[in-house]
């Protein structure tokens, strides 16, 4: 694979601002492609969707599981990236106890798109989601993408096999 950047996009997010009083203390953040990528090594996996049955019982928990472990191969950073707004990502967040994975909106589809992985899942009602995949970017740039089978199968399935925790957890101790 010839190595390549991330999309430049921003993102709309979501951030807790203690300064904030009240039953809402968080503000919209933009966070740019650079701002997340750029000088870092980072684990992206990138799922269908935020309160889904394998997003929730194996993808997330795992990465959330498995955290310090990648901190311990030198990741700076955990990124879930769902095509959801920042709204259901902080609620997912919230139900699955994530504390050390960041749950990163691509609200748009905008990140996913770029990547040549937005898929028309509109066989099970989601419209246009994220393909399931995972990758290792440093610096901005990608070094390693484990894409699931079947991507050209206009999304009727959704394969688990390759973006898990453990196989970027193998690779990144190989």
């Amino acid at each position: 694979m010839n190595k390549t950047h991330v999309p430049d996009v921003t993102f709309k997010t979501r951030v807790r601002n203690d300064a904030l009083s009240g039953d809402n203390p968080f503000e919209w953040k933009d966070l740019s492609s650079s701002e997340i990528f750029d000088g870092k090594k980072v684990v992206v996996f990138s799922l269908p969707g935020a309160f889904t049955p394998t997003c929730s019982t194996s993808h997330l928990p795992k990465y959330e599981e498995l955290y310090e472990q990648f901190k311990a191969e030198g990741v700076d950073t955990v990124i879930c990236l769902s095509v959801n707004d920042a709204f259901v990502m902080y609620q997912w967040g919230l139900a699955q106890g994530a504390k050390n994975v960041f749950l990163l909106p691509d609200g748009n589809g905008e990140f996913s798109r770029k990547m040549g992985m937005l898929v028309d899942k509109s066989n099970l009602g989601f419209g246009m989601r994220s393909w399931r995949y995972s990758m290792l970017v440093e610096n901005g740039e990608i070094q390693k993408i484990f894409s699931e089978a079947g991507f050209c199968d206009n999304a009727q399935s959704d394969p688990f096999e390759v973006s898990d925790a453990q196989t970027m957890l193998d690779y990144l101790k190989a």
